[in-house]
């Protein structure tokens, strides 16, 4: 089932746009200048809770990836589907400098020769999914409704991870479920650490602001 429905995503559902837009969705390099430029921007000129948003998602991504997802990926050593199946379409963004200028460019396609000597990261669990479900629930925590495109966006990031060869389906079926737990009890420790502790380190801020998602 889990290889089905790979190739239905990876092989038949495919074309050239569709190609170059799951690559660009899949590639963290080309946006992180422009995320970078506007996580400054919101930072210096937000809120309180822009800035609480801000921190506690760099927090609880960086844990996530770092010792979440790293840490599933060592133990169970899945390999990707391009490193263990012949003829998967490994999808990516042509190879431009700036990396921005990719997206003017049609996408690279390969099909897989697996090469299990040879390999570079693991396929489960998936980090980008992980991420940017994180970054999405946070998002409607903190700023509620308004915040719900996130899960939309989360869910094209998680898709292309397929369509590009990069998981297996289950990979990011599981990574959603991941992600949305441990985004949970990250925050809920954070915002008792913070209702305990907050008035230690920050004391004016904290009596204004007794919870991090005060307004």
């Amino acid at each position: 089932m889990d290889q089905q429905l790979l190739f239905l995503i990876n092989r038949e559902w495919t074309g050239a746009l569709a190609d170059r837009f799951m690559a660009l969705l899949s590639n963290w390099d080309v946006w992180f200048p422009i995320f970078l430029f506007l996580l400054i921007i919101l930072f210096v000129k937000g809120s309180f809770k822009m800035r609480a948003f801000l921190i506690t998602a760099g927090l609880i991504v960086g844990i996530n990836d770092g010792l979440l997802s790293r840490t599933l990926k060592r133990v169970v050593d899945r390999p990707r589907p391009h490193q263990a199946i012949d003829g998967v379409r490994v999808v990516d963004l042509a190879k431009a400098k700036p990396r921005l200028l990719a997206i003017f460019k049609p996408a690279t396609v390969k099909l897989s020769r697996p090469d299990l000597a040879d390999v570079e990261g693991r396929s489960f669990p998936s980090s980008h999914t992980i991420n940017v479900v994180s970054a999405a629930l946070l998002g409607v925590c903190f700023f509620g409704r308004r915040a719900a495109w996130g899960f939309g966006l989360a869910g094209l990031v998680a898709y292309s991870r397929i369509y590009t060869g990069a998981h297996w389906p289950s990979d990011v079926l599981i990574s959603i479920f991941l992600g949305l737990g441990s985004t949970l009890l990250l925050l809920s420790a954070l915002e008792v650490l913070w209702q305990r502790r907050g008035e230690a380190f920050l004391p004016r801020v904290r009596a204004q602001h007794p919870s991090l998602f005060a307004a």
